[in-house]
């Protein structure tokens, strides 16, 4: 057996060969911190060149709200192959608002209050526009959410991700009283369910959208559609509404509090799905579908791809983005609180004694 050691290359391998430029990728890292800053808040603690970010939770005059007895929320998300949408426009600033969106709105679904978010951005090469994109739509969404952009990670793997592709995933940090949380329990026959609207299919189900699109249908990322009023590629990239401004409002008083007895952000699984998990025992929901009509980009996607209706309600959320179960003497008085910020609240279910489920009616 030969014990011949391998020569070493001719030229002296370095970072920039195995496809990582340092230079590059510092000059991606300098536009960060300015973009951050635009989200923080006087809770954010200030640590240059720190390995993590700081933030003070509570017990000081000058933040608006100190806590008796504070749980922290946290939830994680991406965005999807949604990427894949904004790859072929070579847009990638909506699919940061995305990533803040999918995270925060979930967390409001305790009832907390967004107090910071962290991102993670993964590609195949230095790319200083794709990154401060990216992060602009972060920080643009962190600003909505009224939670600050603490930091983040940016990581060049070559041998992992093909050319084109990238992937942005990232985390939410928040806060509720121990008294307030909202986990369903409350939730009771008689109470209503009221839907806000989304802003199209926000970042679920874009396996299947793609496939009906692109496939399908036949049509380019840049064709204009004239039922939609846009291009194909503005209809997909809209971003995902966030919901914490009106909900957090309505929640900061006690009549909304009181009045509120259960939240669900719809994303995978459609609305019977995400409301069902959320139902405590005794309890079901009907939905009427008669109630709302589901925006034109959602029947242009089916039509194209031949989709059966209850797959469509199976996948998406069908035009409304985010659920709230509330009291029934309530109805008048959260509908225009929750107006005052721009919502729609439609009437679309109540609750009902039964197994935990969700079913339709229509």
């Amino acid at each position: 057996m030969s014990s011949r050691k391998p020569k070493p290359p001719v030229t002296p391998l370095t970072y920039e060969s195995a496809g990582l430029n340092l230079e590059l990728y510092d000059q991606a890292m300098e536009r960060l911190p300015a973009l951050m800053r635009k989200t923080h808040t006087p809770r954010v603690m200030d640590l240059p060149g720190g390995f993590a970010g700081l933030f003070r939770l509570g017990n000081a005059r000058k933040f608006a709200k100190n806590y008796k007895d504070p749980v922290l929320v946290s939830g994680t998300d991406g965005v999807g192959t949604k990427l894949k949408v904004a790859a072929m426009l070579r847009r990638y600033d909506t699919v940061g608002i995305d990533l803040v969106a999918m995270s925060v709105n979930d967390c409001l679904c305790l009832g907390a209050e967004p107090l910071f978010f962290l991102d993670y951005l993964a590609l195949p090469k230095d790319d200083p526009e794709l990154i401060s994109q990216a992060v602009s739509g972060v920080v643009k969404g962190c600003e909505e959410a009224g939670c600050a952009l603490l930091g983040g990670e940016t990581a060049i793997m070559p041998d992992i991700y093909a050319p084109g592709d990238f992937d942005l995933a990232g985390f939410c940090v928040g806060v509720v009283e121990r008294k307030q949380i909202i986990d369903g329990s409350r939730i009771k026959p008689g109470d209503l369910v009221l839907g806000l609207d989304s802003s199209g299919f926000h970042s679920n189900g874009y396996s299947l959208v793609r496939k009906a699109v692109f496939e399908a249908g036949g049509h380019k990322v840049d064709e204009t559609i004239p039922e939609l009023g846009q291009t194909v590629g503005e209809a997909l990239l809209t971003p995902t509404r966030i919901y914490v401004r009106p909900v957090v409002d309505l929640l900061s008083k006690k009549s909304g509090r009181e009045a509120v007895t259960g939240l669900a952000h719809i994303t995978g699984g459609g609305i019977a799905g995400n409301l069902e998990r959320i139902l405590p025992a005794g309890c079901a929901v009907e939905i009427d579908r008669s109630l709302w009509q589901p925006p034109t980009l959602f029947g242009w996607v089916q039509e194209l791809g031949n989709i059966e209706r209850e797959e469509m309600f199976r996948v998406f959320n069908m035009g409304l983005g985010f659920l709230l179960v509330i009291r029934p003497e309530s109805l008048d008085t959260v509908s225009k609180r929750l107006a005052k910020h721009g919502m729609t609240p439609r009437l679309v279910g109540g609750v009902l004694a039964g197994d935990r489920a969700v079913t339709y009616q229509n």
